[in-house]
Parts: C-alpha cells; structure tokens; sequence
C-alpha cells in the first residue's frame, strides 16, 4: 500500500521550544560546576580510526558526570550521559535554557533505540535502512528516558550518526548521550574546532576535535505517527517520504 506522506518543514527548535545559542561572554555569568580558570581538555583525533585512548578519557568524564564536545557525522554535538541529572543541567545552562528539552540524543545501533523509544514495524524498516546516518527520528519516549527530554507530545529525537568518535563513546560508556548542536549567540553553528574550543573552553570539560565539520544538520523526521513527516530537511536525503 502506498503511503500518503505529508512534507512540511517546521522549526525543529520550536517544536522542541529549544533556545540554540552560545557566547563566551556570557558563559562567563552562567553557574557552571567547574572551577575557574580550569580549562577543558583538548584531543584531536583520526576521522575515521579514533584513538581509542581518547574515546575512554571522554568516557571517564562522561562516567563522572561531565559535559563533552564530539564529531558526529553532520556537526560537533555537546553530550552528557542523559541519566546524569547534574550534568543535564549544565547544558540547560550552557545552552542559556534551563526549563527545556533537550534536540535529541545518541544511542549505538537500532537494538539500542528499542530500549529508549517505541518502534512501530515502519519505523524499524525506515530506520534500519537508513541509519547510521545523518538523521534524528522523532519517537514515542520509552519510560527509560529522563521526562526532562520528553517534548510536550511525550516523544524524544534519537540518532546513530555514522561516526566513529560518537558511536565509539556510546557503546563504551553503555548509555546514550546527549546531542545538541555547537553554536555561537546568534545560533549559527560552529565546524572550527578552534572557535568551538575557544568558546566552549572554560565551560566544557573535555573536547575530542576531528577536523572541521562542514555539514548541515541532520534531517529530522518523525515517526511517532502512523504517517511519517519530514521535519527539517538537512544532511539525510528525504526523498523516501516525500511525493
């Protein structure tokens, strides 16, 4: 049976009622845990044969209850272990939004998701066929995910990108983690290293750079219905549903 797909693009902010920006400046006033003046630590990786050294020092950080910065296959992302509430507040403040959910988070493979969201038949096809890959799926939250990442229709955004780095920190640390997007005050999105490190750099604890990311963001599409619809269309081609 052929389906019937509506195509509409909408902020994936708004709909998430997601604040995206970041400055210096003003992480300056923010209530950060970390001590001033200490600075994040900085790594630079192989793109496509990661250190692994360097993947367990962003895991041990992560284990601790910190904050990182990751390549991801679209932008670099700022994640923490979703289960660690001290952590997930920290990047309410880092990202200057302390009442909102979260864009989406990573897990390692679809057995992963199945853990943390619903997954009709469809969905499981849809994404099997496209993931890894530069996606988020909207799905129906599981009640193992924090409520504080619920959007208002109970749903969450889920990604596996294809990426070493990322999925490597996933599958070591056993959780997912936290994706949203480096941007600077204006909301645009940072793909320098550098600039994400000088302005992240007092803010974050640990940084694992992979060159710079010159990719668009992900295309979002929801799946938490019985008919499919495109979000934001980004990195991930969408011709599949759309007519």
């Amino acid at each position: 049976m052929k389906l019937t797909i509506k195509k509409t693009f909408i902020s994936f902010n708004k709909m998430f009622n997601v604040k995206n920006y970041s400055d210096p400046h003003l992480f300056n006033t923010l209530k950060n845990p970390k001590l001033k003046g200490v600075l994040m630590e900085y790594y630079e990786l192989h793109p496509e044969n990661p250190q692994l050294r360097f993947i367990n020092k962003a895991v041990k950080v992560l284990s601790e209850g910190g904050v990182i910065i990751y390549p991801t296959d679209t932008v670099y992302g700022i994640g923490c272990d979703i289960f660690n509430k001290d952590a997930l507040e920290r990047i309410f403040n880092i990202k200057n939004d302390s009442g909102t959910k979260l864009l989406s988070f990573i897990c390692s493979d679809l057995k992963d998701i199945a853990r943390y969201a619903k997954v009709s038949d469809y969905a499981y096809r849809t994404m099997k066929h496209l993931l890894p890959g530069p996606y988020t799926f909207i799905l129906p939250a599981a009640k193992e995910v924090p409520k504080k990442l619920w959007s208002n229709r109970k749903t969450v955004g889920i990604r596996v990108p294809n990426h070493p780095v990322c999925l490597g920190i996933v599958k070591e640390l056993g959780h997912p983690i936290i994706s949203t997007s480096t941007t600077n005050r204006k909301g645009e999105v940072l793909y320098n290293p550098l600039d994400i490190k000088h302005i992240f750099n007092s803010n974050v604890d640990l940084m694992l750079a992979s060159g710079n990311l010159m990719g668009s963001p992900s295309s979002v599409i929801d799946l938490s219905d019985d008919e499919p619809e495109v979000i934001r269309e980004g990195a991930g081609d969408v011709s599949l549903f759309v007519y």
